[in-house]
């Protein structure tokens, strides 16, 4: 073996095990690459300009002036926004008193109320926390098996990590689009490209698939061991109200409605729906945080929504476009009553952060958001940095002999990827770190951003 391949095997393998052992993912990934390119340097066996390349590909389409890569923030603020707002909260009770007093109605409210908030969210931690505070007391307490119990909450909390809008699928697509476009060019098949949306169209079957697994196993439980799921019992809550259910469930729908059906119909690109997600998720949790002393400011939200409805239904039925041949007085009309909803829609924007900062959530939120966003970016730095460098040693035609090699074409090199990340995803969700913890975001993010998963990706396109 050369010594430009044994280089790289080796920067691979002690990623690996400084990963296992618990240092940072970003460090890691970034300190192991920066190491062992200066070792090659000084063999002579790395060329240094394309380590010198580092800042172009940061400051670059790769990463700072990606356009895709806007939408993580904004659905990562999204999803802080509805967690310290108690949405979910109000998910888990309400799903909760519908269905727990059937057999396992605890277990499929755990599990739908996991959905919702994947669709809803994106962010994996922010959604295993809430549920694990909030719902495995409860199952504990009507004596639940816990290992039904914490079963059921550690994968319906992963569910964001598939179901859209996933901040793992916008990464991801912006890698295998790259990818995709560069095999298809060797190919000499022309461009190639996959889109945010094309991702969350083909996860968003998959996602449900899952979500009915899980609702089927507890069905079976519910069956086979009656006594690891039983039914509420002394349930002396009130009876839920209209008004209840359907802001409890409803608000969560219409803002999944109104982000994904913007992507998928072919509305607003990513970043666009993830801004109106932003503005949605302003306007709910200043309704749910609202008191007695904010009734202006509650007026100002429903007429906020009252806006967004007459804004749909305006553009549906009218061409508000100008600078055409003709532009009748009801098309100007129109667009004079859609500047106006418009600015009565930010004025309910800022009236929801207004009710944030009076609660206290709104610094909360924002810092979370930073603190999040930073942790994502920093892993593409360091992820962009170890591709780099395992390229720069030839690793990436080792991968791709290593893909060749395996029996079955290109349906034995998906198999075998699907392997590897199912191998990595045991691994991560078996470890001593609490699956509580954010860091479970972090670390799948680092299992579709390494250079392993990303070769192949690109090779078994």
């Amino acid at each position: 073996m050369e010594l430009e391949l044994l280089l790289a095997l080796l920067m691979f393998l002690t990623a690996i095990g400084a990963l296992l052992a618990g240092y940072p993912v970003a460090l890691t990934l970034g300190g192991v690459a920066l190491l062992f390119a200066l070792f090659g340097i000084t063999l002579g066996v790395f060329p240094e300009p394309l380590l010198l390349s580092l800042p172009s590909r940061i400051q670059g389409g790769s990463i700072m002036q990606n356009e895709t890569l806007i939408a993580v923030p904004l659905f990562v603020l999204m999803g802080v926004i509805l967690e310290r707002s108690r949405v979910a909260e109000d998910l888990l009770h309400i799903a909760g008193r519908l269905l727990g007093r059937m057999r396992g109605g605890l277990g499929y409210a755990v599990v739908l109320v996991g959905a919702l908030l994947a669709a809803s969210t994106g962010i994996v931690g922010a959604t295993v926390i809430t549920m694990t505070l909030i719902a495995l007391p409860t199952m504990l307490a009507q004596k639940y098996d816990p290992k039904l119990a914490t079963g059921t909450i550690a994968a319906s909390g992963t569910l964001g990590q598939i179901i859209p809008p996933s901040i793992v699928l916008i990464l991801l697509a912006d890698a295998v689009s790259n990818a995709a476009s560069q095999a298809a060019n060797e190919m000499g098949v022309g461009s190639f490209v996959v889109s945010v949306g094309d991702l969350f169209a083909g996860a968003l079957i998959p996602g449900l698939l899952l979500v009915g697994l899980y609702l089927g196993w507890i069905a079976v439980m519910a069956i086979l061991k009656p006594e690891s799921c039983p039914p509420v019992i002394d349930d002396d809550s009130p009876p839920l109200t209209g008004r209840e259910v359907a802001f409890g469930l409803g608000a969560p729908l219409f803002l999944i409605i109104a982000v994904l059906g913007a992507i998928l119909s072919g509305i607003a690109t990513p970043t666009e729906a993830a801004s109106i997600g932003v503005a949605g998720a302003l306007l709910l949790a200043g309704l749910r945080l609202s008191e007695t002393g904010d009734a202006f400011l509650v007026r100002i939200i429903a007429g906020a929504f009252a806006a967004l409805l007459l804004i749909l239904v305006i553009r549906n039925i009218m061409d508000l476009r100008l600078g055409v041949a003709t532009t009748d007085a009801i098309t100007l009309v129109g667009i004079a009553v859609i500047v106006v909803s418009a600015i009565l829609f930010l004025a309910g924007t800022v009236a929801g952060m207004i009710i944030l900062h009076r609660r206290g959530f709104l610094s909360l939120a924002l810092k979370s958001g930073v603190h999040i966003t930073s942790m994502v970016f920093l892993i593409l730095i360091g992820a962009s940095l170890f591709s780099l460098v395992f390229r720069g040693f030839g690793g990436d035609d080792m991968v791709a002999d290593l893909l060749h090699a395996i029996p079955g074409g290109r349906w034995g090199a998906l198999i075998g990827a699907m392997l590897v990340m199912f191998v990595m995803y045991v691994r991560h969700v078996c470890s001593p770190c609490s699956p509580c913890s954010p860091c479970m975001f972090a670390m799948y993010v680092r299992h579709v951003c390494s250079p392993c998963m990303f070769a192949m990706y690109v090779f078994a396109m």
